[in-house]
């Protein structure tokens, strides 16, 4: 894939921002707008699904392995 390069127009405070709440995360904000673009145009499914699992994994304390029963699905809707 080609690069091309895209020229955007926003509020300067709006960038400003952005570019903060990019450092904060140990990013630029055109890697924040690149991963955002291949979102949008549907191309970054995979890391994604991924990003998800992972954040699920820390979520649930890293416990894998573990068996349910339905009656415990079905209890925990309940409550």
């Amino acid at each position: 894939m080609t690069p091309v390069n895209l020229t955007l127009s926003a509020d300067d405070e709006v960038v400003r921002r952005a570019r903060l709440a990019a450092s904060r995360q140990g990013r630029s904000l055109n890697d924040l707008m690149r991963e955002h673009l291949e979102r949008l145009a549907g191309m970054n499914a995979g890391a994604e699904i991924a990003s998800e699992f992972e954040q699920l994994i820390v979520i649930g304390n890293g416990r894998s392995g573990e068996r349910f029963q339905r009656g415990d699905a079905y209890d925990r809707r309940r409550s």
